[in-house]
């Protein structure tokens, strides 16, 4: 995977960034909530990392809806989006190999594109990060690394975010939350072509440019 440009991606600089997205008022706050929200909730996380470079500050989904935070994602001036058909993407909640803290922000530790598990599918990726003692990202989470390293979303090579599924009647929801680049067909429509796009595919299915976004396990205080 590429370097990441070179920007402070310190928590501070992290939360900056976030209220300078709309964040604040996203969540009806103000700056001023947001940032002392913020120093309050991640004080106890941000003096247990061991290294800061590899922290990426989460929104919860309580604080502003995934639908609403994947609108914050840009990419060559194009706005984020969630396909048509995925309505329901605030029903898709965290796995049991992805909890996650109760509060409005938190912390996630070595993320990963999982671009060696390109062309593996969600089922058969979710056990191999169970192998590895890795964490599968929520589509939250997804979002959230890509609201700080928007780089990290590459033509042929984007990724899925299978620690998020939906509970039906049944069991599992067979489709499996994505992030990858709009192509401009379809409903999409041609003016969100290169656009970031939070999408699904089939638990089952592969697809040579997703790999499976991972990340360290979240260490209870």
């Amino acid at each position: 995977m590429p370097e990441s440009t070179q920007l402070d991606h310190s928590i501070a600089q992290q939360i900056r960034r976030l209220s300078e997205r709309g964040i604040a008022e996203l969540a009806g706050l103000t700056g001023h909530e947001f940032r002392m929200l913020a120093k309050d909730t991640l004080a106890s996380a941000a003096e247990a990392s061991s290294d800061e470079r590899t922290a990426t500050v989460v929104v919860h989904p309580s604080l502003v809806p995934a639908a609403s935070l994947a609108a914050l994602l840009e990419r060559d001036g194009k706005p984020g989006f969630v396909v048509e058909d995925m309505t329901d993407l605030e029903e898709f909640r965290p796995i049991g190999d992805a909890p996650v803290p109760d509060q409005p922000l938190y912390l996630v530790h070595d993320i990963d594109r999982g671009d060696d598990m390109q062309n593996w599918s969600p089922d058969e990726a979710l056990a191999e990060l169970r192998t590895r003692g890795r964490r599968p990202l929520t589509v939250t989470e997804g979002i959230s690394w890509l609201l700080q390293h928007p780089d990290r979303l590459e033509p042929g090579s984007c990724f899925m975010t299978i620690g998020s599924r939906r509970r039906t009647a049944r069991g599992l929801d067979a489709r499996t939350p994505a992030i990858w680049i709009s192509g401009g067909t379809g409903r999409d429509g041609r003016e969100r072509r290169g656009a970031p796009k939070v999408g699904w595919c089939w638990a089952r299915n592969r697809h040579t440019w997703l790999g499976f976004a991972s990340a360290a396990p979240i260490v209870s205080d």
